[in-house]
């Protein structure tokens, strides 16, 4: 349990870990603050220290999440090496992994209900991630003649896109009987609506 990170002065981090264990297991509406306290091994006040109430240690997950989610992407595009387009296709990769991974971080982000706008740190954290997206997509038309599609857009078409494979066909629900893996899924699906955009030959 994380009753020795507790010792060590880790109280906050350790409410963390024990929350992502509860959503995992659970759910993000179904925890309370006690019980991430008994998970952490300590009172059920000692939450109090460090967090107003439920809805705050939830956000705090969001934004760990959102940090790690947005490191992830940065070394997936690898400043869009060897090539934009091959950078871009592997972020969408790394959005899966990271859903699988972090299950519990991507439901607090996702699917909790929480106010992203409410919480300036969450906020940030959330921007980041999605910026690095905004510059994959940009990267796609350096150097392309003639007008060019917002980036905004780009970034926000595939996010949606890469949301709706890891609903639909990468949580174990009725679309996983899909006989296409998500990976092929998602990568098609992007390739389809970039050819579209010009970004690939017919």
């Amino acid at each position: 349990m994380a009753r020795s990170s507790y010792h060590h002065g880790n109280l906050r981090q350790a409410l963390v870990e024990a929350t992502v264990k509860l959503i995992e297991d659970s759910g993000p509406q179904a925890f309370t603050l006690a019980e991430a306290a008994r998970l952490a091994g300590v009172s059920a006040a000692a939450p109090y220290r460090h967090f107003a109430g439920r809805e705050e240690l939830l956000e705090e997950v969001a934004r760990q999440g959102f940090q790690e989610f947005a490191d992830r992407l940065e070394a997936a595009f690898d400043e869009g090496r060897p090539q934009p387009l091959t950078a871009f296709l592997r972020m969408g990769q790394e959005y899966l992994i990271f859903a699988a991974e972090r299950r519990g971080f991507y439901i607090a982000m996702f699917e909790s209900g929480i106010s992203i706008a409410g919480n300036s740190g969450l906020q940030l954290a959330s921007e980041r991630a999605r910026g690095v997206l905004v510059r994959g997509a940009a990267s796609l038309f350096v150097n392309r003649p003639g007008p060019q599609p917002p980036a905004g857009m780009i970034a926000d078409h595939i996010w949606a896109l890469s949301h709706g494979v890891v609903e639909l066909f990468g949580r174990g629900k009725p679309g996983a009987r899909s006989p296409i893996a998500p990976a092929d899924m998602l990568e098609s699906g992007a390739l389809i609506y970039l050819r579209g955009l010009g970004v690939i030959p017919d």
